[in-house]
């Protein structure tokens, strides 16, 4: 009768180690899973200042003009990275084209994305591409210089939408950052 006991005990135990070693991998892919899923969650909904990628400018622009500014950061990178404006005024609906160099201060290739949002956060929805190199791996030679295009408008719903209406100035900010195992044909 002991031995039953014993047994049942050992069963339990070896089940309850089996659940937690399930658990913790699926715990741990969740985790890997949580950035990619966050990211297209945020492109899809414009959450947390997000800017969506279009397909096609409006056909409707608006004279309502809307300033945007443009924000650039480089994290742990030898690199310059600039927009060579830093404001442009576009009205509600336009395509709006803006240009950024960045430059390679090193001796080595270096391999790098850029994420971007908006502030305000509320803009996210309203400001989209057409063109980006942002979520893209780069790859800029030592000592190189490279100009990146982003073409964008600000969707005429942002002058009637509840949430949009009254925006004036959006800024975009851009941040380079170092991509582990690059590779260009991915």
């Amino acid at each position: 009768m002991s031995g039953d006991v014993n047994a049942k005990k050992a069963a339990r135990k070896n089940w309850i180690a089996i659940a937690c070693v399930f658990g913790v991998m699926a715990m741990t892919g969740a985790a890997f899973a949580a950035v990619p899923l966050y990211r297209l969650f945020c492109q899809v909904t414009g959450f947390g200042g997000t800017v969506s990628q279009a397909v096609e400018a409006p056909k409707e622009v608006l004279d309502q003009m809307v300033t945007i500014h443009f924000d650039t950061n480089v994290r742990n990178l030898p690199m310059t990275f600039v927009p060579e404006q830093t404001t442009q005024r576009v009205r509600i609906g336009e395509t709006g084209m803006a240009y950024f160099k960045v430059k390679n201060t090193s001796n080595e290739p270096i391999h790098a994305t850029a994420a971007y949002n908006v502030v305000p956060d509320k803009a996210g929805p309203y400001f989209q591409k057409l063109q980006c190199f942002c979520f893209e791996g780069q790859e800029i030679a030592p000592g190189a210089e490279v100009v990146f295009p982003v073409q964008y408008f600000v969707a005429p719903e942002m002058a009637t939408d509840r949430e949009g209406r009254g925006i004036k100035e959006i800024t975009l900010s851009y941040t380079f950052y170092p991509t582990k195992g690059f590779d260009p044909a991915v």
